[in-house]
């Protein structure tokens, strides 16, 4: 038998205050709380900033009164699980079409750890039902018990739960309501019961009229907040292509949203390129239509620069609790689309992996269209070699590897996997590139050795000996970690380059497009995209600042090697535009989200960023913008004594890729950057070698070896 608690609810006229519970400890009350206050930003019905602060150094007492404002329940359970119920201070208010969040005050003297489930019979689905059972099907309601949350109740004196209520039509509707934690209190009768009448606000249509800058219909990010904070459409029962994970929704110009009547704040944007526009409506019990004219304060495209992000999942992560599946290529071209990003690499990986695959052609989906192209590609992770490093394949034409039937067949180290790749013509990476790669400062160039320990670009330090490596990732870790083992490479003389990545929605879940490679290009073209990202004719960019047109000696990025006879002055030039608001935010340190943001660039209090241009790893000079989304011409001359590499950089926002210059034909080689390869390769080795396969490890050692012949080779 279960212990089910019941309680009437009714519209009262005045709040009941829910009784305040002295004798339960600080610590442990203020992490479930902040739990619960996550839980309430994920289902679109955060505290109020005001609120959320206080409870940081609030009281057990005041913690309570803060809370019981939202409790539409306060349940009591004594020491012999006898249970009591009250009404708390929230308001019995539905929204038609809509989910609404409520939290229930625990009182538990008992110490239960059961988990509190809540039921109706007004609630499910309303076919195959009489009439005048249909009639009072009208309701939807479920206990939230997805992360942060737990799903048992701890034993803690005093906790918080959350309860999620759907109404499908407006007006009053009177629900029965059926909360149970478990076994023991058979004998309530009537008391597990409860009628509770909840007045339910009508919805009207909001039609949104979408148009582009130059007047074309197009698709956009709209945030929709009432004045309490809460977002529409509710997140918490979202169905794709709206991402319950996203405060934002996509909408096409003449699609519509459903809003009771109320005022509401609108914003409006396309990604990083665009103006957000900010807009109040609102609403009563009549449809209504709204236009939106876009508006951009940079057009790379139009420049003959073409953003893309190699690094975007339909399935795993905050897609799903349990992704065995994932979403569809429709739901993911709405997302692609609504960021106006170019190119969208949708990578299939381990969640989804049978499910996800069946989606790949080889080459673009049919949904991709003349200026927005999606494709579906690999990336290894998940596989039994993903503790050397995640790859991304690019423009592969066979996605299982030879001899496989399942993930668990693959190689488990990542060269071989790369070769193969490479085989059929793709273009190869490391993911998340920062991952393993820690450094103990935020600093370039550094020659401290991380531990290679993680997931991210560890074993490049073997494979690009091999050529079998084009790009690292760059954007969606710690710069000093991406950065570093990039610059300590191209000091040796390898020329891998950098592409901008987002791991959507895994490490970023926000939205695409927050890591983005802009390769010089026509115009859209996936197979020209991602051998520009081989070639190096891209930058990588968070979107808000842009180096356009990297050029030295008149020598363009990705387009061949500036050559002097001996120790002379170049000239770079590059045209660079960036984008700040008026009013600074505060510093972080590098390994804080987000890693890549043009605002950490700022200059103090200015509204400045830095340009520095960069030759060996080294910042040998710098100049200040103003980030007002003008495009000015920066022009830098340096002296290079000796073959080099030459970048330019604002960072941590954007970066551009190399421009080689040799001096007597002489390769670029700095003694400690060789140096410190060759001391990688045994860091990474030693903490590899455990997790391959006995069968492997023979070609692996050989491999390792290989790599430390060519740094040696390199040092003479």
């Amino acid at each position: 038998m279960r212990l089910c608690l019941g309680f009437v609810l009714t519209l009262a006229l005045r709040a009941e205050t829910l009784p305040i519970v002295e004798r339960v400890e600080r610590q442990p009350l203020a992490a479930q709380v902040e739990r619960v206050a996550q839980a309430l930003e994920l289902t679109g019905e955060p505290l109020a900033a005001a609120e959320r602060a206080e409870l940081a150094t609030a009281s057990v007492a005041r913690i309570q009164m803060i809370l019981d404002r939202h409790c539409l329940v306060g349940l009591e359970i004594n020491p012999e699980a006898r249970v009591k119920v009250q009404q708390g201070e929230a308001k019995a208010e539905l929204i038609e079409q809509g989910w609404r969040t409520f939290l229930v005050k625990v009182h538990n003297q008992a110490g239960l750890t059961a988990a509190v489930g809540v039921d109706s019979p007004n609630a499910g689905p309303m076919q195959n039902q009489s009439a005048s059972t249909g009639a009072r099907r009208w309701m939807e309601i479920q206990s939230y018990t997805r992360q942060p949350i737990k799903m048992h109740l701890s034993g803690l004196e005093v906790e918080y739960r959350l309860v999620q209520i759907y109404a499908r039509e407006a007006g009053q509707r009177e629900g029965k309501l059926v909360f149970d934690v478990g076994q023991g209190t058979q004998d309530l009768g009537f008391r597990s019961e409860v009628d509770v009448l909840f007045r339910i606000t009508p919805a009207a249509k909001l039609t949104l009229r979408v148009k582009d800058f130059d007047g074309r219909p197009t698709t956009a990010s709209f945030l929709v907040r009432d004045e309490k904070g809460r977002v529409y459409p509710s997140q918490a029962k979202r169905k794709a292509p709206d991402f319950f994970f996203h405060p934002q929704v996509y909408r096409a110009d003449g699609e519509t949203l459903a809003l009771p009547p109320g005022r509401y704040t609108i914003e409006c944007s396309r990604g990083p390129e665009y103006k957000k526009i900010l807009r109040t409506v609102t609403m009563d019990r009549v449809d209504r239509t709204e236009a939106f004219g876009l508006e951009r304060w940079i057009d790379p495209a139009k420049l003959g620069w073409i953003s893309g992000d190699h690094h975007i999942h339909a399935a795993g992560c905050s897609h799903y609790e349990r992704p065995t599946e994932g979403v569809y290529p429709q739901d993911m071209m709405r997302h692609v689309l609504g960021e106006d990003l170019k190119i969208g690499s949708v990578l299939t990986w381990g969640p989804g992996w049978y499910f996800q695959k069946t989606f790949f052609e080889g080459k673009d989906n049919k949904l991709s269209t003349a200026e927005n192209r999606i494709r579906y590609d690999v990336e290894i992770s998940g596989h039994p070699s993903s503790h050397t490093g995640h790859l991304v394949l690019l423009g592969v034409k066979e996605q299982d590897y030879p001899g496989t039937q399942r993930l668990e067949d693959w190689p488990t180290w990542g060269l071989p996997i790369l070769k193969w790749a490479k085989q059929q013509g793709a273009v190869t990476g490391f993911a998340h590139s920062g991952w393993g790669l820690e450094m103990p400062k935020d600093e370039l160039l550094s020659y401290d050795h991380p531990r290679f320990d993680g997931i991210g670009a560890n074993e490049y330090v073997v494979s690009v000996t091999h050529d079998a490596v084009d790009f690292l990732s760059t954007v969606d870790t710690p710069w000093p970690w991406e950065l570093n083992i990039w610059y300590h490479t191209l000091n040796a003389g390898y020329r891998t380059r950098i592409s901008g990545e987002t791991d959507f929605p895994c490490i970023y879940d926000t939205k695409v497009g927050l890591g983005r490679s802009y390769v010089r290009q026509p115009k859209p073209d996936y197979d020209d995209w991602i051998a520009g990202i081989k070639e190096g004719r891209n930058y990588v960019s968070d979107g808000k600042s842009h180096l356009i047109d990297f050029r030295v000696n008149g020598v363009e990025m990705g387009k061949g090697d500036v050559k002097l006879a001996k120790a002379g002055t170049v000239v770079v030039t590059v045209q660079v535009a960036a984008l700040l608001g008026d009013v600074p935010e505060p510093k972080r340190v590098a390994n804080k989200k987000p890693y890549w943001d043009v605002e950490q660039a700022r200059v103090g209090t200015t509204r400045k960023v830095p340009v520095e241009l960069i030759v060996n790893g080294v910042a040998v000079e710098r100049q200040e913008i103003e980030a007002d989304g003008t495009m000015r011409e920066v022009k830098f001359r340096a002296a290079i004594d000796r073959s080099s590499w030459v970048a330019v950089r604002v960072l941590p926002s954007s970066h551009t890729n190399p421009v080689w210059v040799t001096v007597g034909e002489a390769p670029v080689r700095e003694r400690r950057s060789i140096e410190w390869c060759l001391k990688a390769v045994d860091i990474c080795e030693q903490q590899k070698t455990g997790r391959v396969k006995l069968e492997e490890r023979g070609e692996m050692a050989r491999a390792y070896e290989y790599a430390r012949q060519q740094y040696r080779q390199r040092l003479r």
